[in-house]
Formats: C-alpha cells, sequence, structure tokens
C-alpha cells in the first residue's frame, strides 16, 4: 500500500486495530461473550465460501496460481496443505 502524505494529517489519520491486545484488556467475561458469538453465528455472520480448495501441488501450477492471485471479489481459494 502506498500511502500519499499529502492524502492525511490534520483531519485525517492512519491507524490499526489489533484484536489479541484488545482481548487482554477486555477481560475473559468479554472475550468468553465475542467466542460465543463467532460461535453461534459461525454459518451466517462469519461464514466463509470458497471458489475452490486446492492442494500445495496446485497451489504452484502457473494457471491456478494466476487465478487466486487476481484476489477478485467473491473468488477465494482455500490452499489445504491435506490435499496433493
Amino acid at each position: 500500500m502506498v500511502l500519499d502524505r499529502l492524502a492525511f494529517g490534520f483531519q485525517w489519520s492512519v491507524s490499526g486495530w489489533l484484536l489479541t491486545p484488545f482481548m487482554q484488556k477486555a477481560g475473559p467475561e468479554t472475550v468468553s461473550r465475542m467466542r460465543k458469538r463467532v460461535f453461534d453465528e459461525l454459518t451466517t455472520t462469519f461464514a466463509t465460501r470458497y471458489t475452490r480448495t486446492i492442494g500445495l501441488a496446485e497451489a504452484l501450477e502457473p494457471e491456478i496460481l494466476r487465478a487466486y492471485e487476481r484476489k477478485a471479489t467473491g473468488e477465494k481459494f482455500l490452499i489445504d496443505p491435506t490435499l496433493n
């Protein structure tokens, strides 16, 4: 990512948020509620669908590599190291 120094500054900023430090500060009750929500919504809100599941060997094939390198919307590849 290239950041244009003129595009942020006085009114805009660049920042990040890390889950692990937040969970440490939030405490066990909050973390437990978060985990329960993810578990309860695993097939809805947090569901992930893949275009294709490939093995490590397939991931190196030029044609397949170009397909998943595109990072196109709605086209996710799951690389499963247990597949040949």
